[in-house]
């Protein structure tokens, strides 16, 4: 049986950084890893974007977790909020289906 991953997906955008309510990739990480850990998710990847635009798919490490997905790699994706994932709405929507 092949184990199952827990992806936690972090990304800030150099816009982000001039926005007071953003938070850095590290404050990201810690809460996701919070998160899964007190609702029982194990076997955790990080994949984090720093420096890129949410407007954007073409990201390396977005890129690789939807490889490993593709693969059978990973079970679950947890993002702080959508907007982490992606800002184009319609395209977040396609991935998360």
């Amino acid at each position: 049986m092949k184990i199952k991953h827990t992806a936690l997906l972090s990304r800030l955008s150099k816009e982000d950084e001039l926005s007071l309510e953003s938070e850095s990739i590290h404050t990201q990480k810690a809460m996701l890893e919070e998160y899964a850990s007190s609702h029982g998710f194990k076997n955790i990847i990080h994949y984090s974007d720093d420096g890129y635009s949410g407007t954007s798919f073409d990201r390396p490490d977005f890129k690789r977790l939807v490889s490993d997905i593709e693969c059978g790699l990973i079970d679950t994706v947890i993002v702080k909020d959508l907007s982490r994932l992606g800002r184009d709405y319609l395209k977040t929507g396609y991935y998360l289906e």
